[in-house]
C-alpha cells in the first residue's frame, strides 16, 4: 500500500533531513563520531523500486499514481535499497543525514536495519538515530520516496550514515502471536511495495507497516499465518504494505510502535477503528475503515495455504521477533507435513524464501531435493515438519535433535 493522494503545491523547498550534515564521510573510525560512510545513490539496480538517478539526485522513476492499485496506492512511491555494510566493530545506533529537495506533499525518509545472530532487526527511521536492542555487525539502509497527486517528486542528493554505540533500546516482546482479520490481495500483474510483480496464486502477505517489509526474493521478514483451528498454516514472506495503514506496526509494544501507541499491543488500528470507532472510524489517511483487516494474503496463501474461501480471522506469528535457528526455504511452496514423511497429511505450505523457525530435527523418509538427498526432517512447530532437502540455508544457531 502506498500513501494516498494529497494536494500538492508547485513551490519546492530545500531541506536537510538531519540536525546538521555530517562531515565528509570516512571509512575510518572517528574517536567521537563513530564509523561514517556515504551511500552511493547512483547504484540503482534490480532490488530498487520505481527510482532512478540523475545529475540532480535520486528521484521517482514514474511519479504518476498507479490507478489500478487505488485506493491502496493513491500516489507513487519508490524505494532505493543500499548494499549492506559490514561494520568495523559492532554498534547499537545508526544515524542518517540526508540532503534532499522536496515539494509539498512529497516525502523522503531514510531507514536502516541491523544484522545480529537472530537475523535482521526491523527497519527504523534513522534521521534522528535508530537505536537497536543489541549490537549489530552489518547495516543496510534504504530511502523511501513518495510523490504527490500532481506528479511532483522529491530529489535526494546525498545520504551519510554514522554507526556508533549508545545504551541499547528496550527489547521488543519476542515471538508473540495475534488473532487478526485477513483479507485477500488479488491484484495479479501489479507490483508490490518491494518490487515483486504479483502472479496468479502467489504466496506472500502484506502488513500495514514498512518496518517489516522484506526486499524482493527474500524472507527476511516472514509470518506464520494459521486458521483459528490450527488445521492449516502457511509460512510466507512480507512483500507488500497494507491494508489501510502504512505506519501501524501493531505487533510491537506501545513504546516501540510507530503510531497509535495507546492501543493494546496486537490490536491493528483498522480493527480498533472498525469495531470501536477509534480515530473517528478512519485510517491514518482519513478514509472510513470498511473492515478490521490487519493482514492481507496473496491468493496462493489465501486459497492454497489456508484453504480459505472468504475473508476470515487468522492467527499470525511475526517470526523475525523471535530467536533460535531459522531455515530458508529455497524451493516452494513446500508442503508442511504432520510427520517425517510424504505419507503424512499436509498441514499447510511454506512459501519459497520463507525463513522458518526450526525447533529441532528428526530422521524419517529419505527425500531427494534441490539442495541435498537426506532423511532429515525439520520440526517447525508441533505437528509441522518439512524435509531438509528443500532448505537452502540455516542461520541463528545449531539445530538440535528432537
Amino acid at each position: 500500500m502506498i500513501l494516498p493522494r494529497r494536494r500538492a503545491r508547485t513551490a519546492a523547498l530545500t531541506v536537510i533531513l538531519a540536525l546538521a550534515l555530517l562531515p565528509s564521510p570516512s571509512p575510518a573510525l572517528a574517536a567521537a563520531g563513530g564509523e561514517r560512510w556515504a551511500t552511493d545513490l547512483s547504484r540503482v539496480d534490480a532490488d530498487d523500486v520505481n527510482v532512478r538517478h540523475t545529475r540532480a539526485g535520486l528521484r521517482l522513476a514514474d511519479p504518476r499514481p498507479a490507478p489500478a492499485r487505488a485506493p491502496r496506492s493513491a500516489v507513487a512511491e519508490g524505494i532505493f535499497l543500499a548494499a549492506p555494510r559490514t561494520l568495523a566493530r559492532p554498534a547499537t545506533r545508526v544515524r542518517a543525514a540526508v540532503d534532499a529537495r522536496t515539494a509539498t506533499s512529497t516525502t523522503v525518509e531514510a531507514q536502516v536495519r541491523g544484522w545480529r545472530a537472530a537475523g535482521w532487526t526491523e527497519w527504523r527511521e534513522a534521521t534522528g538515530g535508530a537505536v537497536f536492542d543489541r549490537p549489530v555487525t552489518r547495516v543496510q539502509a534504504r530511502v523511501v520516496l513518495t510523490g504527490s497527486r500532481s506528479g511532483a517528486t522529491a530529489e535526494v542528493r546525498a545520504m551519510w550514515l554514522t554507526a556508533d554505540t549508545v545504551a541499547a533500546a528496550s527489547a521488543a516482546t519476542p515471538g508473540l502471536t495475534y488473532r487478526v482479520y485477513a483479507t485477500r490481495i488479488g491484484l495479479v500483474g501489479e507490483v508490490t511495495a518491494n518490487g515483486h510483480t504479483i502472479v496468479a496464486r502467489d504466496h506472500f502477505v502484506a502488513l500495514p507497516s514498512r518496518r517489516g517489509l522484506a526486499p524482493a526474493n527474500t524472507g527476511d521478514y516472514t509470518v506464520r499465518v494459521c486458521t483459528t483451528t490450527g488445521s492449516r498454516c502457511e509460512y510466507a514472506p512480507v512483500w507488500d504494505v497494507g491494508p489501510w495503514n502504512t505506519r501501524d506496526d501493531y505487533w510491537n509494544l506501545g513504546a516501540v510502535r510507530e503510531n497509535w501507541k495507546d492501543l493494546p499491543q496486537g490490536r491493528p488500528q483498522a480493527q480498533a477503528a472498525y469495531q470501536n470507532g477509534y480515530h473517528g472510524g478512519r485510517d491514518q489517511f482519513g478514509r472510513v475503515v470498511l473492515n478490521p483487516a490487519g493482514v492481507d494474503l496473496a491468493d496462493g496463501t489465501f486459497w492454497d495455504g489456508l484453504q480459505l474461501t472468504t475473508n476470515a480471522w487468522v492467527d499470525v506469528a511475526y517470526l523475525w521477533t523471535g530467536s533460535g535457528p531459522r531455515g530458508v526455504v529455497g524451493d516452494g511452496p513446500l508442503n508442511i507435513r504432520a510427520g517425517a514423511g510424504t505419507g503424512y497429511a499436509v498441514r499447510g505450505l511454506a512459501a519459497r524464501y520463507a525463513n522458518v523457525p526450526i525447533q529441532c530435527y528428526v530422521t524419517g523418509q529419505t527425500v531427494a531435493g534441490p539442495y541435498r538427498t537426506t532423511n532429515r526432517w525439520n520440526r517447525l512447530a508441533s505437528g509441522q515438519y518439512v524435509s531438509h532437502a528443500y532448505v537452502s540455508a540455516v542461520y541463528g544457531g545449531t539445530v538440535p535433535l528432537c
